[in-house]
């Protein structure tokens, strides 16, 4: 009786592994009759959006001191940004952030206390702007608001391009293309013919400022610190062969 088990667990640890060896066989036949190629394309784009953000604060004793104040260079601010050619739809100001402020000081016995000093009020002014060039200028002129008395901190611009997703789209056409054309000259080297395409994918779209040296990463690139950009796209294909 153990014989006969023995023997039938042999017979089909035998079949098993038989059918391991044939899937293993097809799947090399399967990768020998296909090819994988990746295409890229890249495109040169001036961006046409452009958001800009400042804050001005206000320091007083009083917090409605500090609230007068503010709402003071609020409104010198406001009439600047417009007398510049800024559309008021175009301009938002932020809520009033309010911070308690303290000075840390030591008693005679040498123990750490603190004082209150007074309320710091602060607002952001934030513009987003399809009138670039005029935006721009405004940055880096805004600094004429502190001879208004104004304590204005200006940020750097954020460059954005509205057609973002045709943009994506085009490319991911130009580049499966490219893919292609790639397939079929590997094909021709080796006198095959493409066939039919197994899968297709999308790989990392990256944008970055023109002629930069930033780095790509596994999560994508995108700039914004630059007016002129390039932009990136690869898709990997898997083509039959025959």
């Amino acid at each position: 009786m153990k014989k006969i088990a023995v023997s039938i667990v042999a017979g089909f640890a035998f079949i098993v592994g038989i059918a391991l060896v044939t899937n293993s066989w097809d799947k090399r036949l399967e990768s020998a009759n296909t090819i994988d190629v990746t295409g890229l394309t890249k495109v040169d784009f001036t961006s046409d959006l452009i958001v800009w953000r400042g804050t001005f604060s206000k320091k007083a004793y009083a917090l409605k001191d500090a609230y007068a104040g503010l709402k003071k260079d609020e409104t010198i601010i406001k009439s600047y940004l417009i007398d510049k050619g800024i559309n008021e739809k175009n301009l938002i100001i932020s809520s009033v952030q309010i911070n308690q402020e303290y000075d840390y000081r030591f008693d005679q016995n040498g123990n750490n206390y603190r004082v209150f000093v007074g309320y710091n009020l602060t607002q952001e002014v934030k513009i987003e702007s399809e009138n670039v060039a005029l935006v721009e200028t405004i940055s880096r002129e805004v600094t004429e608001l502190i001879d208004k008395g104004v304590e204005f901190y200006s940020y750097q611009p954020e460059y954005y391009y509205s057609k973002l997703s045709d943009l994506k789209i085009e490319m991911i056409a130009s580049a499966t293309a490219d893919a292609r054309t790639r397939a079929e000259q590997i094909a021709k080297n080796a006198k095959a013919e493409v066939g039919d395409l197994v899968s297709a994918d999308l790989g990392v779209f990256q944008i970055t400022g023109q002629n930069s040296n930033e780095e790509f990463t596994w999560g994508g690139v995108y700039n914004t610190q630059e007016k002129n950009k390039t932009a990136r796209v690869t898709m990997r294909l898997k083509f039959g062969i025959e």
